[in-house]
């Protein structure tokens, strides 16, 4: 799937561009509980710090906040919400057994990307990737302030 072209996103890791190289997309579906799909309908979730990781034969997201349902009973959670905890990532197996086979033996690592709605359900967009030196790093800075430039000339003109 090409990055860009999903509606409804619920929220980006916008740095990831800048710190890593991406070399193949998945989407895959996110099991989540009832008060954690009314948070992030109003917009409280982050992939900041998140990662996706292997773990007894499935595929986990790390580190992904999802802010408390400020309206949920206490009987589902308790006092003992955890915003950052591991929830785990819907894909089929020969994608999962292909990605697993790209991490083991090429070093790369796997990036969620965004968090959107998809037909009502809530989806992650992943991507292989490889973490960018700081000459890369250097380099996506330079382009960047090379298109600004020039779109700020040709702004002017009409």
């Amino acid at each position: 799937m090409a990055p860009d072209t999903t509606p409804d996103v619920i929220c980006e890791n916008r740095r990831a561009r800048f710190h890593y190289e991406f070399l193949d997309f998945y989407e895959g579906g996110l099991v989540l509980e009832g008060p954690e799909v009314k948070s992030l309908r109003r917009g409280g979730g982050q992939l900041n710090e998140a990662y996706a990781s292997f773990s007894r034969g499935e595929m986990w997201l790390i580190g992904a906040h999802i802010a408390p349902y400020a309206h949920a009973s206490t009987a589902v959670y308790g006092d003992a919400y955890d915003p950052r905890r591991s929830r785990k990532l819907l894909l089929h197996a020969s994608e999962i057994k292909k990605i697993r086979q790209m991490l083991d033996t090429q070093g790369l690592t796997l990036v969620p990307l965004r968090l959107f709605w998809q037909r009502g359900r809530v989806k992650v967009a992943l991507a292989v990737a490889r973490g960018k030196k700081t000459v890369d790093k250097r380099e996506t800075i330079k382009r960047r302030d090379e298109a600004r430039a020039v779109a700020r000339i040709f702004k002017g003109r009409k």
